[in-house]
């Protein structure tokens, strides 16, 4: 049985998380030094919806464009991207936001994460839907997968 949200395909998934991060990122910028706990809470949003976001994309989304497209580099690539973007998620989930270097972490994991974005929207995702892949069956498994790990971080 499908519902809406079942329906949409994994890249399209995908696409909507960059979208979201990016405008957290962009609130992020425009909020003043003044503005320390609004800084942290949107920092921790950030950083919990980026470890969202590779979990599943680890779990399945890379595993099955890896098998379907046999670009190995890319995929290597995506995936040391993700553990360079989880080192800095790990030392900004431990700051506060008067923190030395605070900002400047939190831009640079922002830099990163739109050279990834970049990387996958113009590259990966491309081919992934070039392939013989089922990207809404994907999309169902990715969705399922997001709803069990929301339901344990509750």
């Amino acid at each position: 049985m499908k519902n809406a949200n079942s329906a949409k395909d994994a890249v399209s998934m995908l696409v909507k998380d960059h979208k979201d991060v990016k405008a957290m990122f962009k609130q992020f910028e425009d909020l003043t030094d003044r503005s320390k706990a609004k800084k942290k809470q949107l920092a921790d949003q950030i950083c919990e919806a980026l470890t969202l976001h590779t979990q599943i994309e680890e779990k399945i989304f890379y595993p099955a464009v890896r098998k379907a497209i046999g670009e190995d580099d890319l995929m290597d690539e995506a995936l040391v991207e993700h553990a360079s973007a989880k080192d800095l998620i790990a030392e900004i989930e431990m700051m506060d936001p008067g923190d030395d270097l605070y900002d400047a972490k939190v831009h640079v994991l922002s830099e990163q994460i739109e050279h990834h974005v970049e990387e996958e929207e113009t590259d990966m995702f491309p081919k992934a839907k070039k392939s013989k892949l089922d990207l809404v069956e994907l999309g169902e498994e990715m969705s399922a997968l997001k709803a069990d790990l929301q339901g344990e971080a509750l």
